[in-house]
């Protein structure tokens, strides 16, 4: 499974979301629109994700690209099921999708903005939308929470 992050603001989002990646098995990670990469523009390194990440941002590979969209399409023409998480009226509760271990191999879990979540050009790509049930009175959950708990519920499958 590889992991797409969409306009997520926070250095320690993204940290904290290649560490995650780097103990559930992801393969590789797409950062796409506003989100900070582990290294700028002038290729120093952001500590501020080194410090969250304790080294995963250095062992899984990870590529840049501006647009989520054309991103999606092509991982769609590559065969890659599209998961996305996110609140809508579409959406299924992560724990009831089911996939092989070679689904797996072929699956892009998609995570939004902290704020706004994921646009509706994204959503429309999605081949499913899964959100996580919520008992309490919290309407959401931080990203990179949200993205452990469906990751660990889907490559548990193996």
């Amino acid at each position: 499974m590889i992991a797409l992050l969409v306009n997520i603001r926070s250095l320690h989002n993204v940290g904290s979301i290649f560490r995650t990646s780097d103990a559930a098995g992801i393969e590789k990670i797409y950062i796409t629109g506003y989100t900070p990469t582990p290294i700028d523009q002038f290729g120093a390194i952001r500590p501020q994700i080194g410090k969250v990440a304790l080294g995963a941002e250095k062992d899984i590979p990870w590529q840049y690209y501006r647009s989520a969209t054309a991103l999606i399409d092509k991982l769609k023409k590559d065969g890659f099921t599209i998961l996305a998480i996110e609140q809508s009226k579409n959406s299924k509760t992560y724990s009831k999708i089911k996939l092989t271990k070679k689904e797996l191999e072929k699956t892009v879990l998609i995570v939004g903005n902290e704020i706004r979540g994921l646009s509706p050009a994204i959503l429309k790509r999605a081949d499913q939308i899964l959100e996580i049930p919520m008992y309490g009175k919290k309407e959401s959950l931080n990203v990179s929470v949200a993205f452990g708990i469906v990751a660990y519920g889907l490559m548990t499958q193996r």
